[in-house]
């Protein structure tokens, strides 16, 4: 700390802290003895209401304003010290910087207090014995551990919680002074019992952190980048004329032809880089991180507990701690700032078909929240091509539907095929005509072409993935990222806050049963009950879906059963679609639901596991949040796929559940389509209520509740009410940062629709691609105008998603393979045309794939109540299954023909499944990691900048050699003297070797 700044602990008793300190003087503040000896820049201070009061103003003594109180004028205090002074306000440009509008607010910490409800005269009795509580600060217990303060009868009982934390707060506040901070308090705020300590970090802290979490900064080396030649070049300009409307307008997007070369900055090598302007070369989201980094490391240890910032915030003593943002973004007369560029470029609507200033996002947040828009954009460009060919796909289906014989049979009357009945009792036969219309819809999605998309979407992630880790590698050459492993490592491994204090408590335990331990750390047997209570509770979360889905099972099977009791044909010829649809609606509100319940139960799970870092932590926490909810949104589509239809039985020997229940069977036409109803109804459904109602309504309703408890709390003053809100004041009321874990489990969720089951529903990419346009803009716009400025991160890239992407990849080609082979009538097909067909084309298909049943071989009670519905009586009922005729000697066992399509099925899945898989890694092969270029530049910035290593070698050797010729020239020259001048200037003759011999 400089010599001449105000230490927080060397304020004298007479000027007290906190609550008392403003009631009682009115945040007037407390200035030095000697005014002209007053440094600029001073330390810790109480309240700066009246620091930019002119010199001959601030010379008031604080006898005299407590004078002017006494005699009852203390009502009119604002009035008069105001009209001595200009709005202080303007100065500091609302909050951006400390009262002498010179320091830059680089972080805010946020603390409650009360103001005492006692008579002046006693708050002023409160202050004379402040130094006397002060004394005692150090040997206090934590709450609830000790004896309270013993307050004379004549003093106001005082919260004991409450001088707690205003006593750690100073013993933090007092060793962030001491780490070279600058703080700076402020309670004269419209929120009413919220008091804020700005921080500043001076130039030689910032130096000193930036050497010590080794940030690549700039250096005066500028280098060209070497740019494309002959036809590429053509190509690239072309590209780049036509793609200028739809490129934001901001600087920091224009492509460049030359680049500084960055250095991790080195206080000892300060002349490498350009600190021409020492107010801009730390941006605001590298300050705020280096405050942020200083907050962490540093600790109150009052009585043996060690709290750090985040300690701090979760015990109450801070409610907040935040960066601000760079200014406002929207109203008159507002200053150009990074935040009101992004709201104009980025975060409007307006702008949708244009590209993300990717650089300016990260310029402002920070790389970490940079990688995650760089990658929902590249995302969402790769999703163009898919939902063009899924559109093709599509429409081919439309384009061929009439010509699809086996829809044709279907929907032909003549073939007057009677089917048994969907269940016992109350349901009749049935004509399969009636579901022509399912019949003709399954054929949109159910096509020869639908495999070709499968293919085509498993070497489209592969594409997408290899697409990204290019991408990646580009960013990092630009944002100056190349070699950051070592450095991440020293940077994230800050033990977490709770994690110490599980430490400590273990610590103590062992302390108090006299053992003498070394340094202790959490071991496996300490984790063990929360690692079983993790093994339980995911199991019970993973049962609890699987239950639900069975519930709605029995709602399916329960309500067709009721609905084939309508007398109305029109009624029961619309069962199917109603049951259908009902449970996919309740499949989707459960989902949404229970996605809430399982990501705070995630969390919560995590937390008792007490990991040891932030990495660790988010890993684990990511893993638990993303096996739950992929469960949950994926087991009622699984079951379709996969499940139902497969265990029924057959006519007279049909498979119960709980020996009521039959179980349900898929439509003639298969169970491909209502498999893309589910998956249709659940993803869009998502979607629009989970991903965009609640992203823009939670948020909108949080904010008007705030506003609504503001309002209620505000001032009565009008005076104050038209005053214009700090920077900080306005941050406060935004919603905290809450990490990027939602953003990217719902776009990985929205992933797996797009690859896991896209054979099923080729129109998944265009409605993800629709989502993510919208998406984009939403997310931005929160960022912009709904959430405190979150600390920037550095991070090299998106971390475990990356390879939760890659697995999901590897599933998508593993259940597209079963979903075509298992679901789909296209192996059937294959088989039929190949080996049963007549005349080589599909003509009698669904015939073959139909058994015959005599009706009176029904178990007794299982018969329809009303055999005659279709008008004549029923011998035979056909039903979907590959089984033996009635008047076979071996009636109603499986076919001949079920096992050759059986065995087609499962060739079909192992081929498909490894040809995708190596046509998958031959694109992963042939595309390399690090495009050629970017390789080569990163190369070329080594060998520059050993060059301009070897060159400061150089110089300092040249410098060295001048020395030593220097000196052996002066030796020489006085050894040329009189040896009776030398005895009579002897001073003269030891100066002749005063030069220095090294550097």
């Amino acid at each position: 700390m400089e010599k001449d700044e105000i230490h927080l602990r060397r304020l004298p008793a007479a000027a007290p802290w906190g609550p008392h300190a403003d009631s009682e003087f009115h945040g007037v503040d407390f200035l030095p003895e000697d005014l002209s000896e007053a440094p600029e820049e001073t330390g810790m201070r109480v309240n700066k209401k009246y620091s930019c009061l002119p010199a001959e103003e601030k010379g008031i003594h604080i006898i005299n304003i407590r004078a002017i109180e006494d005699i009852g004028y203390d009502q009119h205090e604002s009035t008069l010290l105001n009209s001595l002074s200009k709005n202080p306000d303007a100065d500091c440009k609302y909050g951006l910087y400390f009262r002498d509008g010179k320091r830059k607010v680089d972080y805010i910490l946020v603390y409650h207090y009360k103001k005492s409800s006692a008579g002046k005269t006693l708050a002023r009795r409160a202050q004379q014995n402040d130094a006397s509580v002060r004394s005692t600060k150090q040997d206090q217990p934590l709450p609830g551990k000790g004896v309270q303060l013993e307050i004379g009868d004549s003093e106001p009982h005082m919260d004991y919680h409450e001088d707690d934390k205003r006593f750690r707060r100073e013993e933090y506040e007092g060793n962030l002074v001491e780490a070279g901070l600058e703080l700076e308090r402020d309670e004269d705020t419209k929120i009413h019992g919220i008091g804020f300590v700005k921080i500043h970090a001076p130039w030689n802290v910032l130096c000193r952190e930036a050497e010590f979490l080794k940030l690549k900064m700039p250096t005066k080396k500028m280098y060209q980048i070497n740019q494309t030649h002959g036809l590429l070049k053509k190509i690239n300009s072309v590209i780049q004329k036509i793609t200028e409307p739809i490129q934001p307008k901001v600087a920091e997007h224009k492509s460049q032809t030359v680049k500084r070369l960055s250095y991790p900055f080195s206080r000892e090598k300060q002349h490498l880089f350009d600190l021409s302007d020492k107010d801009s070369f730390f941006d605001s989201k590298t300050r705020s991180t280096i405050v942020y980094e200083i907050l962490k490391r540093t600790t109150c240890t009052k009585a043996k507990y060690s709290m750090g910032i985040t300690s701090l915030l979760a015990n109450g003593v801070y409610s907040a701690a935040y960066p601000l943002h760079d200014g406002d973004y929207e109203g008159e007369n507002v200053e150009p700032n990074d935040r009101k560029l992004l709201c104009e470029e980025w975060a409007s609507y307006g702008v949708f078909y244009k590209y993300q200033p990717i650089d300016l996002v990260r310029k402002y947040f920070g790389e970490k929240i940079g990688l995650y828009f760089a990658w929902l954009g590249v995302y969402t460009q790769m999703l163009i091509p898919a939902s063009i060919v899924g559109i093709i796909v599509f429409l081919y289906g439309c384009a061929t539907v009439d010509e699809n014989i086996p829809s044709m049979e279907m929907c032909d009357q003549r073939n007057n095929i009677t089917m048994c009945p969907l269940c016992d009792k109350t349901c009749s036969y049935w004509k399969m005509s009636s579901a022509c219309a399912t019949a003709r819809a399954s054929h949109l999605f159910d096509n020869p072409a639908t495999v070709f998309f499968s293919v085509f979407m498993a070497l489209w992630a592969a594409t997408f993935m290899e697409h990204w880790k290019r991408k990646q590698m580009r960013l990092n050459y630009r944002w100056d990222l190349t070699g950051f492993e070592e450095e991440e490592e020293a940077v994230k491994d800050h033990p977490r806050a709770e994690y110490e204090a599980k430490v400590l408590e273990k610590s103590l335990r062992k302390e108090h049963k006299h053992k003498e331990t070394d340094k202790e750390k959490l071991t496996w047997k300490d984790r063990f009950p929360a690692y079983l209570t993790n093994f339980v509770g995911i199991i019970f979360m993973v049962g609890l879906t699987f239950a639900i889905v069975f519930g709605v099972i029995i709602y399916r099977i329960s309500t067709a059963a009721a609905l084939a009791i309508s007398s109305t044909p029109s009624g029961r010829s619309s069962v199917r679609v109603t049951v259908t649809a009902t449970a996919v609606i309740i499949n989707l509100v459960v989902i949404i639901i229970l996605d809430e319940v399982y990501g705070c139960i995630a969390r919560w799970l995590t937390q008792i596991e007490v990991p040891k870092t932030d990495k660790n932590f988010e890993e684990r926490l990511i893993f638990k949040a993303f096996l739950l909810k992929f469960v949950n949104a994926y087991t009622p589509i699984f079951y379709v796929a996969f499940f139902k239809g497969r265990f029924v039985g057959r006519p007279g020997d049909y498979v119960y559940i709980f020996h009521s229940f039959r179980m349900e069977e898929c439509a003639p036409g298969g169970c491909l389509m209502e498999l893309c109803i589910q998956l249709s109804i659940i993803m869009l459904g998502k979607q629009l209520i989970q991903n965009n109602l609640f992203e823009i309504g939670i948020p909108k309703m949080k904010k008007f509740i705030r506003y609504l408890k503001l309002k209620r709390q505000r001032s009565l003053d009008h005076e104050e009410h038209m005053k214009k809100k700090q920077r900080y004041e306005v941050d406060y009321n935004l919603e905290p940062f809450a990490g990027l874990t939602p953003e990217y489990m719902e776009m990985i969720i929205q992933f797996g629709f797009v690859t896991l089951f896209v054979a099923s529903f080729p129109l998944a990419p265009l409605f993800a691609l629709l989502n993510n346009i919208i998406e984009i803009r939403l997310d931005a716009k929160k960022f912009v105008t709904e959430l405190r400025r979150p600390v920037a991160v550095r991070a090299k890239d998106i971390g475990i998603w990356y390879n939760i992407l890659r697995g999901i990849g590897k599933l998508a080609v593993i259940i597209n393979a079963f979903v075509i082979s298992f679901t789909s009538d296209f192996i059937p097909r294959l088989v039929y045309l190949y080996m049963y067909s007549e005349n080589g084309t599909m003509h009698g298909f669904v015939n073959h794939t139909l058994s015959s049943f005599n009706v009176s071989d029904f178990q007794a009670g299982t018969a329809p109540n009303d055999p005659l519905d279709l008008g004549y009586e029923v011998q035979i009922c056909r039903y979907k299954d590959y089984r033996e005729p009635p008047w076979s000697e071996n009636k109603y066992d499986i076919s001949k023909d079920f096992w050759a399509v059986l065995a087609a099925r499962l060739a079909f899945v192992i081929v498909f499944q490894n040809l995708v898989m190596f046509m998958s890694e031959f694109v992963d092969w042939i595309i390399p990691d690090i495009p050629k270029d970017i390789s080569q530049q990163i190369h070329k910035e080594k060998v520059l900048m050993v060059e301009v290593f070897m060159r400061e070698e150089q110089g300092k050797l040249q410098m060295l050699e001048t020395w030593k010729d220097k000196d052996k020239r002066k030796g020489e020259n006085c050894n040329n003297h009189s040896p009776r001048l030398s005895r009579s200037r002897s001073g003269s003759l030891s100066s002749c070797h005063s030069y220095p011999l090294d550097v």
